[in-house]
């Protein structure tokens, strides 16, 4: 098996992720790199660390663009701005411009130096903010950007892209691991990890797909 490496935030997205390399590939296969970027909570990297060493991946390293802040302003990275979509707004202002263009350049110039040529990201089209670097699109226009970029043939995989959040908690539950992405990981714009605040948007997306998943789940039974 080939390594692979995973954009990992500590999130429930990449942390499926990485928990679906894991199972396929072995945890001496996986490496992950994680930005800090500014974003609201840096308990998000923190947690990240956590889950990468209780993992025990091959590799984690964490990348600081502590500049991003200079260059734009949304609401992840300034705590001062409540989140909010405008009316009419075609994603709320949350949405970090460019974020996952650099992510994945900055991880394929990590990953070439390590000999790796295929990377994961947790990106999705169902995510309620849509968000134009999460589209199959921009992924595809990525991978080929990558490759002309660096003359290398790298392989970008976004297993998520057309998973529901509820698909999503289905995987983690074929993966046996949903109690663990339930309890560990990120999501909230709050900074409280597992279930969250309850009441910010990305709260309420995972928790109406568990509660959907796990209807559905019952029905089965």
């Amino acid at each position: 098996m080939n390594p692979i490496l995973v954009i990992f935030s500590g999130g429930q997205d990449s942390t499926i992720c990485l928990m679906k390399a894991i199972a396929e590939r072995g945890a001496d296969k996986v490496h992950a790199v994680t930005f800090d970027y500014g974003q609201r909570h840096a308990l998000e990297v923190q947690l990240a660390q956590e889950i990468a060493r209780e993992q025990h991946i091959a590799s984690h390293k964490v990348i600081a663009v502590d500049w991003y802040r200079d260059i734009t302003h949304n609401s992840l990275l300034d705590k001062s701005m409540a989140i909010s979509r405008e009316p009419g707004a075609p994603f709320p202002n949350t949405f970090v411009e460019g974020r996952n263009a650099l992510f994945l350049l900055t991880a394929a110039i990590y990953a070439k130096s390590r000999g790796i040529t295929e990377l994961m990201i947790g990106v999705s089209d169902a995510d309620y903010s849509g968000y134009p670097d999460c589209r199959e699109p921009f992924i595809r226009s990525m991978n080929a950007t990558l490759n002309l970029a660096m003359d290398c043939t790298f392989t970008l995989y976004a297993p998520l892209q057309h998973l529901t959040k509820a698909q999503e908690w289905a995987l983690a539950d074929r993966l046996g691991c949903l109690d663990y992405i339930r309890t560990r990981t990120l999501t909230c714009y709050e900074g409280i990890p597992g279930d969250g605040c309850g009441q910010c948007p990305a709260c309420k997306l995972r928790a109406a797909g568990l509660a959907e998943y796990l209807r559905t789940k019952d029905q089965r039974r």
